[in-house]
């Protein structure tokens, strides 16, 4: 593998080849190394990638791993994976090679996850620690899929950490409109946490919406968008999910106010977002609101959850409310169970009857 150093600065460089995807031979020049050493060691990983040579470093399959993988994905959900791989996963693993690490490096990798701790000497969450290996697997699934990895030793070395279901906490009617009241002093932050209350849109979904999304003859709201803010710059994106793509029907009320709302907009146009502010200010509002209301203080997506209760308390089905929220009715049966009036009575009753012969 030969490397050329170049009379101009003194750096190294190497020239290769590799076959694109198309079956082309195609030349690859890479410069500015420092030393010769470093230049072959360089062509050495790039010829392993391009051959799926899993005798190369964890680092240069992850460089893979990455490549691949981010177009797939919304920026947001990219930058978390990518944090993880970078600050918990690489630093561990980076000189392995990927075909030789094996169950027994991984649980020394979890022991020491397990072991950290800050600056006020608390662990990683259970939850986060779920997730790392959750990642760390996912890497290793990819190699066993797309580049015949025998096995996925994260797999055989078992999950650390557990999911933590946050507790689900919600306003009553009465208690939302405690809180709407005070928010009247200013508009904005009063027609914002309208639209969250009564229609159970999400956070993003709501800092996305334009003038373009309503229809008021119908009296619906289009929800097909949301709102990121991403390395300090506002983005829009595809909703969270396929079913988030939705129409939501608004009560009549909910539309004269938001022609209200639109009325005090000067030269709001039809792509411009309504409501130009940050979820940081939505939340300080919320502190602001909950203290002067005299209720207990909830999460901006616990309006959400308030909504649903909202209608199943209305006698609404599963279904119908899933197709409202943008949720599928099985996640909604299994995450509002508690909610749900209990038919358990009625089906001994009909039972008891069926076995008279009624």
């Amino acid at each position: 593998m030969p490397a050329y150093k170049n009379k101009d600065n003194g750096t190294w460089y190497v020239m290769t080849q590799y076959t694109n995807w198309k079956g082309e031979r195609k030349p690859k020049c890479k410069r500015g190394f420092d030393t010769k050493r470093e230049a072959q060691e360089w062509e050495h990983t790039f010829r392993q990638q391009n051959s799926g040579d899993l005798d190369m470093p964890f680092s240069a399959f992850v460089e893979i791993y990455c490549r691949e993988q981010k177009p797939r994905l919304k920026e947001s959900t990219w930058q978390t994976k990518e944090n993880i791989i970078q600050q918990k996963i690489l630093p561990y693993f980076e000189n392995y090679k990927i075909n030789e690490i094996t169950t027994k490096d991984v649980r020394a990798w979890q022991n020491e996850m397990l072991a950290y701790r800050n600056e006020e000497n608390k662990p990683y969450s259970s939850s986060y620690l779920k997730t790392l290996h959750n990642q760390l697997s996912a890497i290793f699934n990819y190699a066993v899929r797309f580049y015949d990895l025998r096995s996925n030793p994260a797999a055989k070395a078992g999950n650390m950490g557990s999911e933590e279901r946050k507790e689900m906490l919600f306003w009553t009617k009465e208690e939302y409109q405690k809180f709407s009241e005070v928010m009247m002093d200013k508009p904005i932050s009063y027609y914002a946490f309208q639209m969250l209350y009564w229609t159970g849109i999400r956070e993003g979904e709501l800092l996305a919406l334009t003038p373009a999304d309503f229809d008021f003859e119908k009296g619906t709201v289009k929800i097909s968008k949301t709102y990121q803010r991403i390395k300090g710059e506002d983005m829009i994106t595809s909703p969270k999910t396929k079913k988030s793509n939705r129409t939501v029907q608004m009560p009549d009320f909910l539309c004269t106010e938001m022609q209200e709302f639109f009325n005090m907009q000067y030269g709001l146009k039809r792509k411009d977002r309504i409501f130009n502010i940050t979820k940081s200010y939505l939340h300080h509002e919320m502190d602001r609101g909950s203290k002067a209301a005299g209720v207990k203080r909830i999460r901006i997506h616990d309006l959400r959850h308030s909504h649903i209760s909202l209608l199943i308390d209305m006698g609404f089905s599963a279904v119908a409310i899933a197709d409202r929220v943008g949720h599928e009715s099985i996640e909604i049966t299994y995450r509002y169970a508690h909610l749900f009036p209990s038919k358990q009575k009625e089906m001994a009753i009909k039972l008891n009857f069926m076995n008279k012969g009624v």
